[in-house]
């Protein structure tokens, strides 16, 4: 068979009987080929000499340029990249033919026709190849070169006069060579496209770098710099794109060209279009979901799902129709392979009949592309619409849950929602229409193997049910092993979320080892349900990919008990259907685990959506102006337990007007903070009624800050107005705190204020309620963590003056500030025992009095402080004073500027990779485990089971006869046997790789998962000081997840489809080794693109993960900050900014989507082009040169090609986006920690002798806190240190402990450097209860003793010692009652008792008190400074303290002042001198104090 005709006369030329046959020699001549191809080619031969000329003159500036036109530097046609593309789609078509008959000709005559034919497509190939290159380097008008748009004019009128010639021969019944007919038709076809964009092209102007061209744009530094283009300020091209655009993903090849020459940011990102926003998806989906789930119904699985379809069922009914006209084009191939391989045995049935037998593969697998790329990018599109619907779901919710269900669900749990169930659901987009397309495929299958092999196809339609029904046990186990796998996910993540909110108590404690242990064994339980899922897994590959052999073993078995004839070309179309229905077979146990795994994630997420918010109608909101009345409560009854059969505040009555101030007292755990929280509505109300009439602000007992500025976390939300700014701070003893930080009010703050002092965040978050203007104001106990000065000048302007016209309701322990008040409640045991103003309810009742005999009795201590030296501090009194000066001194004269520079934010930008994934990171990966021994057996797994399987159905085609008249080369029983014998063993060898590569993949997982957390635990506090915890959730979260279970499948999917190509390209070349010199330029191009496109993949899929932790950062200050945000009513706000950062995180992510299939389309068009060549090649050569049998099979596996070269692209593609989740894990591996946490001394007689001291300057990584300090404190002695709020005393105690390491200097503990020992041992014999008051969820009895060291008799007793011994019995289960989530059930103060019963039971011999009584009433305080006082009498004893009588009975006073120390002696030398501060800050204390007693 000829290459071009379907004779051998095909590619004859007139004969001189043709010629004579013709009436005019004129009209001989017009059509004589020789002519036709020697104009044609002179034609382009003038127009590459023009582009020459043109190129020289502009490179040697023989045309000047032209000035006016300078504007139109950036402005290109909008047509100038499908010209360009087009130039050289023309140029390539002219190469390939020119090829063709060169291989065709070379052994024939060379005739002139031949020759001047060869010469002009040289012409063409090069004068269209020069014309794309000066159009990609040279062009930038708006419009086409006359002089171009001429030529292209003619190339029309040439390519009309060529076909019409085509025409006239057919007609006379001329030979007409088929290559000049395609030529022809081509050359018209494109000469129709640039006369319409050369005369009717639109402009369009490009001024940004977004519109450079596709390919190779030269574009410089210095431009890219001027036209940069911002993502906030551009839509996705998509949501203009033309059709043709749209089909070839041209629209994304902007941002690759961007992205192949810098690094992407993402700014460079463009916005997604409305209808691809959350903004834009998330009311349709909210209505719908609302509309389904009416008052007397919840939310369920079912329900959500008919949501998410109708928010995008357009995306869905386009899919649908993609993956059918997907199926159907798939099936083509096998359809003719029969066909094709009589074809190729000399049956021909009709003229030209191997043309168009490789036309309609050609087209068939164009089609497939088109549809399979559509497919595939807008179910990914689906995807990411569904994934931000249900985050902003999830994230309204959180704040509407009620206490009970946030007791319930912890953060970590929520997060889990968002990081992994969402994310799943949205991955779900990829196999939502696996279930119904296997059906069809089947149904296709059928009908080929029925016209192929008859009644047989009936066995192969049983054998895939058959193993379908197999799967289903398997896709039980699987989703049951995903719903424990997730739980327990939840349970570890709900503990590490916890675990980092409170490291640094962890830290304090020495306690962060044991609580690793507790995370690693969560994770071993984890673990083990993620080793039964990858194992079955594992089974199930097995089963599957065993199943097209089994299924094709059961066909033929059939066909020889039945006497079907069993020749190569059915068999072949046979075996090519079974490689087609493979694929949704191979994806068979993925669909079933991602349903399984899917419909966990939706009973997961519904559940939750299911859950109690908080009562609508607890308060019942008067419009504002409306009621002289601001808040009233009648017979009220409120409990935060409804299961409970005591309330929490009981017969709660009471009214509050405008413009009243009320203040709540009460001791610990009386109910005063549950009665704030009921106002605001979070109290679940038994019965009662509850008004309130005007805004409110809220200040909570426990600052809550945001990430972010302290301008940011002031204003709110609200516009900024100098004035109101200015005065908020003034109030708020601001002014001087931003003077000292290094930004002023531009600081940023780190996660929960870290970098701030307890006094400056209550500071802060007040400054944030007076900021908002409101008509009511609730503070809880405003004044406890601020020192008496700060207390009274924020008392003073806040409450008497700024907001005097105000409702104020606030709670207090200081007794000092009550008289102002207009009411005051007191709370005993969640009643309101007395009401009324202070001299009234003074001589009313006893609750009251005791609290102010309790205070008053602290006061008399202030009388009885002697002016005389403390003997036991004679010896080192003047030495402690000389340092204490000298040290002064120093930083006074300014020496520590030349220690210490200018610091940067404590919060950075999250780090990421730039660049290339580097080899070391898959190297590392690939030998965690088992240092890479499974590798090798892996590979030759996969190896062995190619092989075999190949060679099975190469045996199938060389031993089945080619028809009916040929004798079979073997028995039919003999062909059976070895295909079965080959396919067991092809299938065993699949069982050994999935269980090998399932074990690598999980050992390594582990080991990652241990060495990351082994590091973060071990990491200096200053690493969470400056790492939100959002970034280490998304390491322990995501990212792990996708170490468990993708990656391992990734790596291994991009070698087994390196081995499975390499095999088919040496099975096509065997039949022909010619076919491999096409595959050369082929796979050359293709790991071009993939080049071209990896820089802009690998940066988005970073942008992509650095994106993800804001969303969680913000979803856990949200979950934290619920009420001070539901009280300021600012749910909208924030919802609107989780919406944006969602957008932000799916910008990244569909662009991710959008380049793979950019990538694909462009790959799968050279499969194709490939694929056509071998076609035309083996239709071409001469019968009996190859064998039909072996050629179809060539061909059956070349039907595959273009789907296995995009696979193993877009596995190694996507394995480079997933390694970056391995790439974020090392990093955390490589944490620095330069501080031995083991001991290196014997520590039995550290601290606890008579002496310890601190020497030399002491400064964390950021700003100087504390500069230069030196002082000697003895041992054994009681030591308070008092200052104002920001003067550095905590920052002092975190030293002593290390949180904080010294810059320079030492401090000595018993002579030693506490730098030289051990963390552990130097943590483990101080004890501290910190200022932040932390419990943990589990028990009473895990909480005071976590290490498990204790007794039941010795917890008892540090309970009673610390006054919670009655309360706990009173609980249900005593030591085991629950505690939940940060002790939410636990009032602040209670809190901070449990802290006090630690060190009681530590007993250590140097106790550290931060603020230990801020958050209790006088009276306790005053019981537990009596119970110090005989447990740690022989201690060495410090407290912080802004209660100057928590520090009178000290034997030393220290008084910091900016990080300096200021005063340093006993309090009767202190106090002696009337004009030393501490005698001003007694002073004042004892003024403010007085105040009251006096009224």
């Amino acid at each position: 068979m000829d290459l071009f005709g379907s004779s051998k006369q095909a590619l004859s030329t007139f004969s001189p009987r043709d010629h004579s046959s013709l009436m005019y020699p004129v009209t001989d001549f017009l059509l004589n080929l020789v002519f036709v191809r020697g104009f044609s080619g002179f034609s382009h031969l003038v127009l590459l000499i023009g582009l020459l000329i043109s190129w020289a003159c502009k490179k040697f500036r023989l045309i000047p340029e032209n000035g006016p036109n300078e504007r139109f530097k950036k402005t290109k046609s909008l047509y100038y990249k499908p010209t360009l593309i087009c130039c050289l789609g023309v140029s390539a078509f002219n190469i390939v033919l020119f090829i063709l008959n060169c291989f065709y000709w070379y052994r024939k005559d060379w005739s002139e026709e031949r020759v001047v034919t060869l010469l002009d497509l040289a012409l063409r190939t090069l004068s269209w190849g020069a014309l794309s290159v000066y159009l990609h380097n040279q062009f930038s008008k708006s419009k086409f070169p006359i002089l171009l748009r001429v030529w292209w004019g003619f190339y029309f009128f040439m390519s009309c006069y060529y076909l019409v010639i085509d025409i006239v021969r057919y007609m006379k019944q001329d030979t007409l060579p088929i290559q000049s007919s395609v030529s022809d038709s081509v050359s018209l076809i494109t000469s129709l496209f640039f006369i319409y964009v050369g005369f009717f092209g639109k402009q369009q102007s490009e001024n940004t770098i977004l519109g450079e061209p596709l390919l190779n744009g030269n574009v410089t530094s210095e431009d890219a710099e001027s036209s940069k283009s911002k993502g906030d300020a551009n839509v996705t091209p998509f949501s203009n794109a033309g059709i043709l655009s749209i089909l070839t993903f041209s629209w994304m090849g902007p941002l690759i060209a961007v992205g192949n020459k810098k690094t992407l940011d993402l700014e460079d990102v463009p916005q997604l279009d409305t209808g691809d926003s959350v903004f834009g998806t998330f009311p349709t989906f909210r209505s719908k979901l609302e509309s389904d789930c009416d008052t007397n119904s919840k939310v369920t699985a079912l329900k959500l799902v008919k949501a998410l379809i109708f928010t995008a069922w357009k995306e869905i009914a386009w899919t649908a129709l993609f993956a059918l006209l997907y199926s159907v084009a798939s099936y083509v191939g096998p359809y003719l392979i029969d066909y094709f391989v009589q074809y190729l045995n000399g049956q021909q049935e009709f003229r030209n009949e191997g043309f168009i037998l490789v036309s309609a593969f050609f087209v068939a697998k164009v089609v497939e592309c088109l549809a399979q790329r559509q497919w595939s990018f807008r179910v990914q599109k689906f995807g990411v619409r569904v994934r931000a619907v249900l985050v902003a779901a999830i994230y309204n919710k959180g704040l509407t849950l009620s206490c009970q269900s946030t007791q319930g669900h912890a953060s970590g749990e929520i997060i889990n929602f968002m990081t992994i169930d969402a994310e799943r659901i949205g991955h779900f987009s990829w196999y939502m229409h696996d279930p119904w397309l296997v059906l069809v495929q089947v149904a296709l299958a059928l009908l080929i193997l029925y016209r192929s092999l008859g009644l047989a196809a009936i066995s192969a339609l049983v054998a895939t049910i058959l193993i379908m029904l197999a799967n289903l046990p398997l896709g039980k186990l699987q989703e049951d092993f995903q719903d424990k796998l997730m739980d327990s996910k939840d349970r570890r993540m709900k503990a590490t979320s916890e675990i980092l909110r409170n490291m640094r108590i962890l830290k304090f404690q020495g306690w962060e080892i044991k609580f690793l242990s507790k995370i690693v064994e969560l994770r071993k339980n984890e673990t083990g349900w993620l080793k039964k899922f990858v194992y079955t897994k594992a089974i199930a590959s097995f089963v599957l990919w065993g199943a097209p052999t089994f299924v094709s073993v059961a066909t033929f078995g059939t066909c020889m008990l039945l006497g079907i004839p069993l020749e190569s070309g059915k068999v072949l179309s046979a075996l090519a259907t079974f490689r087609i229905l493979q694929e949704p077979i191979y994806n068979l146990p993925d669909t079933i685990s991602m349903i399984a795994q899917t419909k966990v994630s939706l009973e997961r997420i519904s559940s939750f959506l299911r859950l109690d918010d908080l009562q609508p109608d607890a308060v019942q909101k008067l419009p504002r102006h409306s009621s002289d009345i601001a808040i009233q409560i009648v017979d009220g009854n409120f409990s935060w337990d409804f299961s409970s059969p005591n309330p929490t505040l009981k017969d709660i009555n009471f009214e509050v007007f405008h413009g009243m101030s009320v203040a709540i007292c009460g001791t610990v755990g009386s109910g005063k903070s549950s009665l704030l929280s009921c106002i605001l509505g979070e109290v679940p109300k038994v019965s009662g009624t509850l008004k309130l009439c005007g805004t409110k602000a809220y200040v909570a007992q426990s600052p809550w800050i945001q990430s972010g500025t302290i301008e940011y976390n002031i204003l709110f939300g609200k516009e900024m107005e100098i004035g109101r700014y200015e005065r908020v701070l003034e109030a708020c003893a601001l002014k001087k705190d931003l003077e000292i930080l290094p930004f002023g009010d531009q600081t940023v703050i780190g996660e929960r204020g870290i970098n701030l002092s307890g006094g400056q965040r209550q500071r802060i978050q007040i400054a944030r309620a007076l900021y908002q203007d409101a008509d009511i104001y609730l503070f809880d106990d405003p004044f406890s963590a601020v020192d008496a000065h700060t207390g009274s000048h924020i008392f003073k302007e806040c409450l008497l003056d700024l907001l005097s016209s105000k409702t104020v309701v606030y709670v207090t322990h200081q007794v000092e500030f009550l008289p102002a008040a207009d009411l005051i409640l007191v709370m005993k045991d969640g009643r309101i025992t007395q009401a009324g103003k202070f001299n009234d309810i003074l001589s009313s009742g006893t609750d009251f009095m005791e609290l102010v005999g309790a205070h008053r009795k602290a006061m008399s201590t202030l009388g009885s402080v002697e002016a005389q030296p403390n003997e036991k501090i004679k010896s080192s009194e003047e030495e402690g004073n000389l340092a204490s000066r000298n040290g002064n001194k120093d930083v006074q004269d300014g020496k520590t500027d030349d220690l210490f520079g200018t610091k940067g934010q404590l919060v950075q930008e999250e780090e990421r990779e730039k660049g290339k994934v580097g080899f070391s990171v898959y190297w590392r990966y690939i030998t965690t485990a088992y240092g890479g021994a499974f590798v090798p057996f892996i590979l030759l797994s996969q190896i062995l089971f190619q092989v075999l399987q190949i060679g099975s159905n190469y045996w199938m085609a060389w031993a089945a006869p080619v028809s009916d008249d040929v004798k079979p080369s073997v028995s039919g029983t003999m062909l059976i046997i070895v295909y079965i014998a080959l396919a067991i063993g092809s299938s065993f060898c699949v069982l050994a790789r999935s269980v090998l590569l399932s074990t690598a993949g999980y050992k390594t997982a582990t080991i990652l998962f241990n060495k990351m957390h082994s590091c973060i635990f071990r990491a200096p506090m200053a690493f969470f000081d400056a790492t939100p915890s959002g970034r280490i959730l998304n390491r322990a979260s995501t990212d792990q997840s996708a170490v468990d279970l993708d990656i391992p499948y990734k790596v291994g999917a991009v070698a087994f489809y390196i081995i499975q190509l390499l095999a088919i390209i040496a099975l096509m070349s065997q039949v022909a080794w010619q076919i491999f010199i096409i595959c050369i330029p082929v796979i050359a191009a293709s790991i071009w693109y993939q080049k071209y496109y990896i820089p802009s993949a690998r940066e988005l899929s970073r942008l992509a993960g650095v994106c993800k932790a804001p969303v969680i950062q913000h979803f856990a200050e949200t979950i934290s900050g619920s009420t001070t945000i539901r009280s300021f009513d600012q749910e909208s706000r924030f919802q609107d900014t989780n919406m944006k950062l969602m957008d932000a995180y799916s910008r990244p992510k569909f662009n991710i989507a959008g380049a793979i299939e950019w990538l694909c389309f462009r790959l799968d068009m050279l499969s194709s082009i490939t694929f056509a060549f071998s076609l035309v090649f083996f239709i071409s050569v001469p019968k009996g040169v190859i064998d039909p049998g072996v050629a179809g099979l060539a061909v059956t596996y070349g039907l595959s090609l273009n789907m296995l070269q995009v696979w193993i692209i877009w596995n190694f593609c996507t394995m480079e986006n997933k390694i970056i989740s391995v790439e974020r894990l090392f990093q955390y591996t490589s944490i620095a920690s330069t501080f031995c946490y083991c001991c290196l001394f014997d520590t039995k007689t550290i601290i606890n002798t008579d002496v310890w001291a601190i020497i030399g300057p002491v400064c964390p990584d950021m700003p100087l806190v504390l500069r230069g300090l030196t002082c000697i404190f003895p041992g054994g002695m009681k030591t308070g240190i008092v200052g104002r709020t920001g003067s550095g005393k905590t920052t002092l105690i975190q030293t002593l402990f290390r949180i904080v390491e010294p810059a320079g200097g030492q401090i000595m503990i018993d002579g030693i450097n506490i730098s030289s020992i051990g963390l552990h041992d130097l943590r483990s014999r101080l004890s501290i209860i910190p200022q932040d008051p932390t419990m943990f969820e589990g028990t009473v009895r895990s909480n005071l003793d976590p290490l498990e060291e204790y007794t039941d008799e010795q917890i008892w007793e540090a309970l009673d010692k610390c006054q919670l011994g009655d309360e706990v019995r009173r609980k249900e289960g005593s030591l085991d009652s629950t505690v939940t989530e940060n002790g939410e059930n636990w009032s602040m103060g209670q809190r901070q008792l449990v802290c006090l019963g630690r060190v009681l039971l530590k007993k250590s011999k140097v106790l550290v008190l931060d603020e230990a009584t801020a958050s209790v009433d006088t009276a306790t305080d005053n019981l537990i400074q009596e119970t110090l006082g005989r447990q740690f009498y022989d201690c060495t004893v410090i407290t912080i303290a802004h209660r100057i009588t928590s520090v009178l009975n000290s034997d030393i006073i220290v008084l910091l002042s900016h990080g300096l120390i200021e005063e340093y002696d006993s309090p009767s030398k202190l106090l002696e001198n009337k004009s030393s501060s501490f005698s001003q800050l007694v002073a004042e204390y004892t003024m403010r104090s007085s105040s009251s007693s006096a009224n």
